[in-house]
């Protein structure tokens, strides 16, 4: 039996938690918030399968991550803070699965509550989300990022090593490559020139377990470096909810159009691109998960540490994703061009070619397909995962 914590983690919803009674508290090494799950449909049930602790699961592409392990056979284990998401999206996600997901609400660079994770379950392998990751806050807060990113990946790999887990994918970005050196970017492109510390905790954390991976002959990585991921889940009921003002270009787009923002500023319309407007690679979120599917599988066949791209090899123009929104949802979205932002490059987009050859993964869904997803959660779900 659980007991009830009044406690709500998640400003943005209602959703209450409940914790380890005080024996169990004992056991697992410290008392560990978990959601309380409300289960009455005889359809739901644990999946059997491999259990996989998924960090950072409550998030947007955690939970995405998470509705197709469990379309795939996987067990998923989820941890995440709650600092930039909500146990909403968990609720949701059981909705969609018919599944009961465990949750814990636990932070990385807490070890003893990592440690009980491990002890109470069974896990195989880690898929990890979990860390801060707005640029232009890493600029004015670098040492968190470290700290959080770094500190905290740090932690996970000592546990896992400690509990003798050695199948990792790692959530890492096209930050790390820097100002292009040419395009499309492969996986050869030099990494490390990083703009932000965003993108320097990110490369950090790869060369950590580039490292790892050589000293631990049994450690199995993946890095996955994906580009710009949109969409949402078809249903609606899953999306990107971020706190506060978006730093993503097509979550400000749809609060634009769904009246929670006046307008959308475009910074710069003198890039060398089709339209002056900078141009990036956008990877419906859906796609992106299903990349983490077949990197968990691609484990069995692989030693060391693989690098893959996950994009879809085309790029868009900040006018030509408003143009497709505005299509797809029937809404007009008001935008002024501002000044452009520094660092920003005019062109990012992948070869996702080896990702296809290896992974036998390969991008399905375009940019009106991402429009559409994405204004289906929006207007539907015009406060988020708030409750009103």
């Amino acid at each position: 039996m659980w007991v009830l914590s009044s406690e709500n983690p998640c400003g943005r919803c209602r959703s209450q938690v409940v914790t380890f009674p005080a024996r169990a508290s004992a056991r697992l090494g410290g008392e560990i918030p978990v959601r309380e799950l409300h289960h009455t449909d005889p359809e739901v049930k644990k999946m059997p399968g491999k259990q996989v602790l998924v960090t950072g699961g409550a998030g947007y592409i955690g939970s995405h991550t998470v509705v197709e392990m469990v379309a795939a056979g996987f067990s998923p284990v989820v941890m995440d803070n709650l600092s930039n998401a909500c146990p909403e999206s968990l609720k949701r996600v059981e909705a969609i699965t018919g599944t009961s997901i465990p949750f814990y609400s636990a932070d990385l660079l807490d070890k003893p509550a990592l440690q009980a994770i491990f002890d109470k379950h069974d896990i195989e392998a880690v898929v990890h989300f979990a860390g801060l990751k707005a640029v232009g806050e890493s600029v004015a807060k670098p040492l968190s990022y470290y700290k959080v990113n770094v500190g905290g990946t740090t932690n996970l790999l000592e546990v896992m090593l400690e509990k003798g887990v050695y199948n990792f994918v790692f959530s890492s970005s096209a930050t790390v490559y820097g100002e292009p050196q040419f395009l499309p970017i492969t996986e050869s492109h030099p990494a490390g020139a990083c703009i932000n510390p965003y993108g320097r905790s990110k490369y950090v954390i790869e060369e950590i377990l580039k490292d790892l991976s050589i000293a631990e002959k049994d450690l199995k990585v993946v890095l996955l470096r994906y580009f710009n991921p949109i969409g949402a889940h078809k249903s609606g009921t899953i999306g990107e909810d971020p706190s506060g003002i978006p730093n993503n270009l097509l979550p400000y787009v749809s609060q634009v159009a769904v009246g929670r923002r006046p307008e959308l500023s475009v910074y710069g319309s003198d890039y060398d691109t089709v339209d002056g407007t900078g141009v990036r690679d956008y990877v419906h979120v859906v796609d992106l998960a299903l990349g983490h599917i077949a990197a968990l599988k691609k484990l069995n066949d692989i030693s060391g540490c693989k690098i893959y791209n996950l994009g879809t090899g085309t790029g868009y123009s900040v006018l030509q994703v408003v143009e497709a929104f505005e299509k797809a949802s029937g809404k007009k979205v008001p935008y002024k061009i501002v000044d452009r932002r520094a660092g920003d490059s005019a062109s990012v987009y992948a070869d996702p070619s080896l990702a296809e050859k290896e992974l036998g993964w390969k991008a399905e869904r375009g940019l009106t397909e991402m429009c559409e997803d994405c204004w289906r959660w929006q207007s539907q779900n015009p406060q988020g995962f708030k409750k009103d």
